[in-house]
């Protein structure tokens, strides 16, 4: 087999399968070797489960053969965040805390892709229990950075992007509460969806907050996310065909998104945007003040959600943390009951404000990340350093969970500089094809 396949996209792994081109027992095992030859794979992999990648390859062999496919993604070879309860195979979500947890069964959105025909590599890092941008964990493992070999690759779907990047893996699946698909996909050049809260099924995920949790993939490219998203969700994929630019109304969001922006990632964005406007498409500056309350909202509501989960395991053996992260979570103790509601309530209305706002444009622009990938050495030496980085960090991609959206991370050509398109709730498929024509403008 020959090897480039091993970084081809996920849609054209599964045309070439469906025609016979490409069989995907082989292709599994390709994948399965390089992840064992390959000296960062144990800062990638938290464990790989080759007995049933092979077992799930040779069943995809056979419906190629007999033409019974479960999909165009079948036999397709895929990471998975190590939160998704796999069965039998450890699910720790990054943290000592649960070292040795082994559910009896798959998540939903596991088993949702094994029907589908995907086959299952393995479980992939993440910061621990979910809760950094970063992708920096010294407790398992920090994954490795597609651009810097001296930076983190942003969290906290980290392995997931990594074995992406790195090529070992056609797609990963990972999960997004504050920006943990998009940061990373951001700072390793490639796509990733966040979905709306509710589309996808978090059972048998372990949760960071529920309220905000969402499953969502990490590929390289649209296409990919769109297969992967029917995939996951046991239903039909958006069709993205003769999806363009022109007539298109897109918003630059001014509010909240540039403070303190590095000049790279700014650049990136500016280039980019105005690439989209060449393609055919319309750009309106917008100044939208309820961003900005939305963010301030954003202690009371995602750190006393976490901690409330969390608190009596965390409280059982702190000394098992990750200091800054364990001081992340203990931020939620700072908030009664009575704050929380009132947090909540504030933000039904804010999201009402931006819906209005925002129903005339077909997606809204900002960049991804108003910075590019911290140093490892320095974000473990300098505590103040990681608070900072981390916050900045999360801050762009959080006004899309706080708002209740999808969103889009797409690659700018710029290394580690992503472009985001919010879409609306459940407006996955309008964003994806608006992610298509977006795509081949910046390529």
């Amino acid at each position: 087999m020959d090897k480039s396949w091993l970084t081809a996209s996920a849609a054209a792994q599964g045309r070439a399968i469906a025609e016979g081109t490409l069989d995907p027992v082989a292709l599994t095992e390709a994948y399965l070797d390089k992840i064992a030859s390959r000296a960062e794979s144990p800062r990638i992999y938290a464990r790989t489960t080759p007995d049933r990648a092979l077992s799930e390859a040779m069943a995809a062999h056979d419906r190629a053969r007999s033409q019974t496919r479960h999909g165009p993604l079948d036999g397709v070879p895929i990471s998975w965040k190590d939160l998704f309860d796999t069965a039998g195979v450890a699910t720790e979500s990054g943290t000592a805390l649960l070292k040795g947890r082994t559910p009896d069964r798959d998540a939903e959105v596991l088993a949702n892709a094994t029907a589908a025909g995907l086959v299952c590599l393995g479980k992939t890092h993440l910061s621990e229990l979910a809760f950094s941008g970063l992708g920096l964990n010294p407790i398992t493992a920090t994954p490795p950075n597609i651009n810097d070999p001296g930076a983190v690759p942003g969290g906290s779907s980290s392995g997931a992007a990594a074995s992406v990047a790195f090529g070992l893996a056609a797609a990963g699946i990972g999960s997004d509460t504050g920006g943990s698909v998009r940061i990373p996909s951001a700072w390793n050049d490639l796509v990733g969806l966040k979905t709306t809260s509710g589309l996808l099924s978090l059972e048998g995920a372990v949760p960071l907050a529920s309220a905000f949790d969402t499953v969502g993939p990490l590929t390289r490219t649209v296409e990919d996310a769109a297969l992967l998203l029917g995939a996951l969700g046991g239903t039909k994929a958006p069709d993205l065909r003769g999806a363009t630019l022109t007539g298109t109304h897109l918003a630059v969001l001014r509010t909240g998104a540039f403070e303190d922006i590095r000049p790279e990632p700014e650049q990136a964005f500016a280039a980019a945007v105005a690439r989209l406007a060449e393609a055919g498409a319309q750009i309106t500056e917008l100044h939208a003040p309820e961003v900005d309350e939305a963010l301030a909202l954003s202690g009371v509501l995602f750190a006393t959600e976490a901690y409330g989960i969390w608190k009596d395991v965390i409280e059982a053996a702190p000394e098992k943390m990750f200091p800054p992260i364990l001081d992340r979570f203990r931020g939620g103790r700072d908030y009664d009951a009575p704050a929380y509601v009132a947090g909540w309530r504030k933000l039904v209305e804010l999201r009402a404000v931006w819906a209005d706002r925002t129903r005339a444009f077909d997606g809204v622009l900002l960049p991804t990340a108003p910075t590019l990938p911290p140093n490892v050495d320095r974000l473990l030496s300098e505590k103040a350093y990681f608070v900072e980085e981390n916050l900045l960090a999360l801050r762009n991609t959080r006004i899309g969970n706080l708002m209740g959206v999808c969103a889009l991370n797409l690659p700018t050509g710029t290394p580690s500089c992503g472009l985001s398109i919010m879409g609306q709730p459940f407006g996955e498929a309008a964003l994806l094809r608006l992610g298509a024509a977006a795509e081949a403008a910046l390529t």
